[in-house]
C-alpha cells in the first residue's frame, strides 16, 4: 500500500481522474499538474508512465504511487476507497488519455461511488474523441466500442455491430490487426462504408488515413500501420423508403419476370426490412387488379 503524505487534505477525500497527454507533454494543462503535485497517493495503470509525467513537471513522486492494474484491480480499488473515506485525495491516471477508457478506472470510480466517496474529473486529452473529429465523419452520435475481441462470439457480435450501426462507431484496434479487421468488415458488406485510420496522435508520425474501407485495406495491403490506432467508421446508409408505391413498383419488376408473388414478398422483404406478409398481400392486391 502506498504511504499517504503527512499533509494529507483536510475535508472530504476524493478519487480524481486525471486526463494525461496521449503522446504530446506539451498538452499538459495547469490543472493536471496541480492535482498531481497536491494528491496524497497517485494511483496509476502504470507507474512507469506516471513517473515520466512526473519528471516532465518536475514533481516529486516520493511514496504516493499506487500501481492499478487488471491483476489487482479489486485489492487496489479497496485501497483506494479506504484513502478517499479517509479523507485524502487519490489522483488516478491511465496510461495515457482520459482515465476510465478502457482501463481499470472504470471499476474504481464504480467502487467509490458504492462507497459514497466523491469523484471528481479533470479533463484531457482523449484518442477517442481526437480521432473522431479528425475523421471527417459526423459526429453528432456515434458509440464507442474499445478494443475489439480478437475471436469468437464477442468479436462477431462486435463486427456486426459497427456493419449495421446507424451513427459512427469508434474503436481501438492492434496495428498487427487492423488490416484483418478491416477485411472482416469489408467482408460483411461494408467495403464502401466511409472510415478513418488515426495512429500516433499527437506524436511526430501523426497520421489520419480517410477513405473506405476498401481504400483502407489496399493503403495498408503491404505493411501494417504502425504506432496505436484508433478506427473510426462510417454509419451504415439509411434504410430504403418502404412506402407501398416504392413496394409496388418492384413488384412490377419482379412480378413481369416471372418471380412468384411468394418470392417476391419475400426477396423485397429482406431489401427494405419490412413483414414479407405486407408485401405479400401488395402482390396479391396488384396480381388481382391486373387480371381483373
Amino acid at each position: 500500500m502506498s504511504t499517504p503524505r503527512a499533509n494529507s487534505t483536510e475535508g472530504p477525500g476524493r478519487l480524481v481522474l486525471v486526463g494525461t497527454p496521449i503522446g504530446n507533454l506539451g498538452d499538459c494543462s495547469p490543472r493536471m499538474a496541480a492535482v498531481l503535485r497536491d494528491a496524497d497517493v497517485i494511483a496509476a495503470e502504470d507507474t512507469r508512465s506516471v513517473r515520466t509525467l512526473l519528471h516532465h513537471l518536475a514533481i516529486p513522486a516520493g511514496p504516493r504511487l499506487l500501481a492499478v492494474h487488471d491483476h489487482n484491480e479489486a485489492a487496489a480499488a479497496a485501497t483506494i476507497v479506504d484513502h478517499v473515506l479517509a479523507g485524502r485525495t487519490v489522483a488516478y491516471t491511465s496510461d495515457a488519455g482520459m482515465p476510465g477508457i478502457s482501463d481499470p478506472g472504470e471499476r474504481l470510480v464504480a467502487a467509490v461511488v458504492a462507497a459514497g466517496g466523491i469523484v471528481e474529473v479533470v479533463p484531457g486529452p482523449s484518442a477517442v474523441l481526437a480521432a473522431l473529429v479528425a475523421s471527417g465523419l459526423p459526429t453528432d452520435a456515434f458509440v464507442f466500442l474499445g478494443f475489439l475481441a480478437r475471436k469468437g462470439p464477442s468479436r462477431a457480435a462486435a463486427l456486426d455491430e459497427i456493419v449495421t450501426a446507424r451513427h459512427t462507431v469508434v474503436c481501438f484496434e492492434s496495428p498487427r490487426r487492423v488490416v484483418a479487421t478491416l477485411r472482416d468488415l469489408a467482408a460483411l458488406g461494408a467495403g464502401d462504408r466511409c472510415a478513418a485510420l488515426a495512429r500516433e496522435l499527437t506524436k511526430v508520425h501523426e497520421e489520419v488515413v480517410r477513405g473506405t474501407v476498401d481504400e483502407l485495406i489496399a493503403r495498408y495491403a503491404d505493411a501494417d500501420p504502425r504506432g496505436e490506432c484508433v478506427l473510426v467508421v462510417g454509419a451504415a446508409p439509411a434504410p430504403l423508403v418502404a412506402d407501398d408505391d416504392t413496394l409496388g413498383a418492384a413488384l412490377d419488376v419482379l412480378l413481369a419476370d416471372g418471380v412468384s408473388a411468394r418470392d417476391a414478398a419475400s426477396e423485397l422483404a429482406d431489401v427494405y426490412g419490412v413483414a414479407k406478409r405486407r408485401v405479400y398481400d401488395l402482390a396479391i392486391r396488384r396480381g388481382s387488379r391486373a387480371g381483373g
